[in-house]
């Protein structure tokens, strides 16, 4: 089976993924970045306005096989919808 890394950036630091998964494919690897995504969300919501969050997989050779990124907004209208 091929073995993943997940790299993660919450918009103010990256972490390196120096163990990896062995997943049975492409596309399991993405349902993980999928799910860490929301997790890294989830435990660093931002106090500031505007944050990207990513999760880039490699395979063993380093290349980047899929990335997820999450933009979160907030946003202060000046007018309520009606």
């Amino acid at each position: 089976m091929p073995r993943f890394f997940f790299d993660t950036h919450d918009g103010n630091r990256s972490i390196a993924d120096k163990v990896g998964l062995e997943l049975e494919s492409l596309e399991a690897a993405k349902a993980v970045a999928q799910a860490a995504l929301a997790e890294l969300v989830r435990d660093a919501l931002p106090a500031d306005d505007r944050r990207t969050f990513i999760v880039s997989v490699m395979d063993e050779a380093g290349q980047v096989v899929v990335r997820t990124t999450l933009s979160l907004v907030s946003e202060y209208p000046t007018e309520a919808p009606e």
